[in-house]
């Protein structure tokens, strides 16, 4: 721009979710995981064990106070490696066995159920196709003119089913 050298970022951050190189949204995710565990300390004694709130009060500043604020712009990172999300996952097991005061030997998925929480990629994922389908059937969506060209369609299908041949990549025949 202008002559002007831009110096090369390893992230930016933008609307609040932080881009990398290869859009693996590591560094997204981890600060999003410090954030929710600064929230959920100033929450311990209202979420904690020996709260004497009810379940359901507990899930409820839960939902609107930190999975917000882990969820927020998920449907841009809700198909990050399942390794990732997983960071997420474990605040929400914690807050989960806090919230119950389960023992150790309760499965995770039994305090879900109980608390009728789903699982945060779940959620993102819920969260990311309800998006799309809002935007795709909007009737001013510039998704569903780029979604809906058959040329994308079966230039996006094919670019992932077929890889082309290096030429400089031996056939593995031997004479």
């Amino acid at each position: 721009m202008l002559d002007a050298n831009i110096p090369w970022q390893r992230n930016y951050k933008y609307l609040g979710v932080t881009l990398d190189k290869n859009l693996h949204f590591r560094d997204h995710i981890e600060g999003v995981r410090n954030t929710a565990l600064f929230y959920k300390a100033r929450l311990g004694a209202v979420l904690g064990r020996k709260s004497k709130l009810s379940r359901r009060n507990k899930r409820t500043i839960y939902k609107m106070c930190i999975r917000t604020v882990m969820t927020y712009a998920s449907p841009v990172f809700a198909h990050a490696a399942p390794k990732a999300l997983h960071r997420l996952q474990v605040i929400q097991n914690k807050f989960c066995r806090a919230a119950t005061d389960a023992h150790w030997c309760v499965r995770n998925s039994i305090l879900h159920r109980d608390l009728e929480l789903p699982t945060i990629s779940k959620y993102m994922k819920d969260a990311s196709k309800r998006f799309f389908d809002i935007a795709g059937s909007h009737p001013m969506s510039v998704f569903c003119d780029i979604l809906c060209r058959d040329d994308y369609l079966q230039a996006s299908s094919i670019a992932h089913v077929t890889r082309r041949r290096h030429s400089h990549v031996p056939s593995g025949r031997t004479r």
